[in-house]
């Protein structure tokens, strides 16, 4: 446990004072001081973390909103990594096929007003403006492919009727005719007008495996708010969505769906990305449930990658010009080349289901020493006390090169590609994505933080009822624990509490004798008592 500076272990004890039953005790107190932070403070997203040919539009479109930077950039990275998709991943080890998929998971948090909802949907106007010339581009071939099914069905129907003609006779053609008619049947199945799709709101496990079907890059989830598709998964009867999720957030497997009255739905290809804001207070309870082992532990949280939460919302300042057309264009162009993508033109290799680059020697050396440095912390005994941390640092394995093969692909967009030459993942874009992992690991910190500090999180929920008039003056350690508040549910989490909430003077303990089995008591701070 901390100690306050200054306070060693013998004042600690003296600050408990044992008196006989009943017997009144002298009170000197000194004055309740703050509780202790939960967690550090988290570093702002500096500018030079930002894609240089993104950074124009994206320092301007947070500028004009007023917004941490974070809200913009995190939404853009995420829809970026969701528009290359299962296109082309990258094998991070030099002479190994360990494939990893750009589709990135991220969150964005922050209380209500913060700008959360502006500031993602400004980063989504590249992804919506493929989205509008997709829908374009379907209504057209919608009208082409209505004309051609009735084109195709009328021959079937009269190539039936010649089969039916010659089936009577037994006439030679009787084969000619069952070789056409299969032709035309085939060509009138797939003659289907289908769009193409990079997001969606809303959908069934079942709608969302169809739209994948014909969709393999992969789709995009946004949600305005993800604490209400977070509460939709632990509805009865989804409860296999979840899975879905989970094995999506991988983008190098396949899925199959069985259900009676619908039959199978085998999905070739599952890549999802997720995306969307959230505000603390709906975030806590899903973390809380997390950390205690219950249905939300199972990885969910921690693929959230991309997840950063502010401490601050900054000076707001009326920033009222036109949007930078040129940094917006740059950026339009950038999606054009993520969305238009060809593998072959980068040198990619194809031996397998995906294509895949590798790093460059010297960034492949920057990853391997990166590598080396993060497993080694991942078998420590420090990370071995915060298994949930240990998870979400777990998963930088592939968000690095993640980060470094979607920084590569949207520098190479800016130039339209005519600068960057078919090869490796450069160094420059390894040496971002490593120090994004750097810039995210505080913000992961914050949110974990009832895991990584739990006696803080417990001296905090105790603070709680003591300032709500729950804790009455010289109740028991042992009845407290019984009442099983939310994190202080164990006798041990309470002692924790009460350790802390003593350093700041809000409590202190004192043995209660009673001729029998001595009881320790919690005394509440004069300035406590009686609340509210």
């Amino acid at each position: 446990m901390m100690q306050t500076p200054g306070i060693d272990m013998l004042e600690e004890t003296e600050l408990r004072t044992r008196r006989p039953n009943g017997a009144p005790v002298a009170e000197a107190w000194e004055t309740p001081g703050p509780l202790p932070a939960l967690s550090e403070p988290v570093p702002a997203l500096s500018e030079d973390l930002l894609p240089k040919a993104l950074r124009p539009w994206m320092l301007d479109a947070a500028e004009r909103i007023s917004c941490p930077l974070e809200y913009v950039v995190i939404p853009t990275i995420t829809a970026a990594g969701a528009v290359v998709g299962r296109a082309i991943g990258i094998q991070p080890k030099a002479q190994d096929d360990w494939t990893v998929i750009p589709n990135v998971w991220g969150a964005v948090i922050g209380r209500p007003g913060w700008m959360k909802s502006p500031g993602v949907r400004e980063a989504m106007r590249p992804l919506y403006r493929l989205v509008a010339a997709a829908r374009t581009r379907y209504a057209a071939d919608l009208r082409d492919t209505v004309a051609n099914r009735a084109a195709l069905e009328s021959q079937i129907g009269a190539t039936k009727k010649a089969l039916d003609k010659a089936a009577q006779k037994e006439g030679a053609k009787l084969d000619k005719l069952a070789t056409d008619f299969a032709t035309l049947s085939e060509q009138l199945a797939a003659c289907v007008a289908s769009e193409r799709r990079y997001v969606t709101q809303d959908a069934t496990v079942e709608k969302f495996g169809e739209l994948l079907i014909v969709n393999p890059r992969g789709l995009l989830l946004l949600r305005d708010e993800l604490a209400g598709w977070l509460r939709s998964l632990e509805k009865l009867g989804r409860e296999g969505d979840r899975e879905f999720y989970l094995e999506g957030w991988n983008g190098t497997g396949s899925f199959t769906v069985d259900r009676i009255g619908r039959g199978t739905l085998h999905i070739p290809a599952l890549t999802i990305s997720v995306c969307g804001g959230i505000q603390p207070g709906k975030l806590m309870p899903y973390v809380t449930a997390t950390l205690a082992g219950a249905g939300g532990d199972d990885g969910m949280l921690q693929r959230f990658q991309l997840l950063v939460w502010p401490d601050a919302i900054g000076e707001w300042r009326n920033v009222d010009r036109w949007p930078n057309r040129e940094a917006r264009e740059r950026a339009n162009q950038v999606f054009d080349y993520l969305d238009a993508l060809d593998p072959a033109t980068l040198g990619a290799t194809t031996d397998g289901e995906i294509p895949t680059l590798r790093f460059a020697p010297d960034a492949q050396k920057l990853f391997n020493d990166w590598r080396k440095a993060l497993e080694n912390r991942l078998r420590s005994p420090a990370l071995a006390a915060t298994p949930a941390l240990e998870s979400h640092l777990a998963k930088y394995r592939s968000l690095m090169p993640s980060l470094a093969l979607l920084f590569d692909l949207i520098e190479r967009g800016g130039t339209n590609g005519i600068e960057a030459p078919p090869g490796g993942v450069p160094l420059e874009a390894a040496r971002l994505a490593a120090a994004w992992c750097d810039f995210l690991e505080p913000h992961a910190c914050k949110v974990l933080a009832g895991a990584i500090r739990a006696d803080l999180a417990a001296a905090r929920a105790l603070a709680a009822k003591i300032r709500a008039g729950a804790v009455p003056d010289g109740m028991t350690v042992r009845d407290l624990a019984r009442r099983e508040w939310a994190g202080l549910s164990r006798e041990g989490a309470v002692l924790d509490a009460l350790a802390v909430l003593e350093r700041v003077y809000w409590v202190r303990r004192e043995t209660l004798e009673t001729g029998g089995r001595p009881s320790d008591v919690v005394r509440l701070h004069p300035d406590l008592r009686g609340r509210p």
